[in-house]
């Protein structure tokens, strides 16, 4: 691959219940945002991944809380997210 190219982010589904998500991320939580997210996925399905990053033998959450709650509420086992290279907050 040429230097000036970046390799491209692939979709991949991860289970749910092996994602941590930090407690100053839980803290930004907007329960009407997660719910108006949840009722978007029943009709058009989860439109933009979710960010995740690895931190020894688990994944973090660095982007996308409420798609991830939303999910959860909706009874979801799985989320699609994106596996990215992130420093630690």
């Amino acid at each position: 691959m040429p230097s000036n190219q970046t390799p491209t982010l692939k979709n991949t589904t991860f289970a749910i219940k092996d994602i941590y998500v930090p407690a100053k991320r839980r803290g930004t939580l907007d329960p009407a945002t997660v719910h108006a997210l949840a009722e978007s996925m029943l009709t058009s399905g989860q439109q933009t991944p979710i960010l995740v990053r690895r931190d020894g033998e688990r994944l973090v959450l660095v982007e996308g809380l409420h798609r991830l709650e939303a999910c959860k509420a909706l009874g979801e086992e799985t989320i699609v997210g994106l596996l990215v290279q992130a420093r630690r907050h």
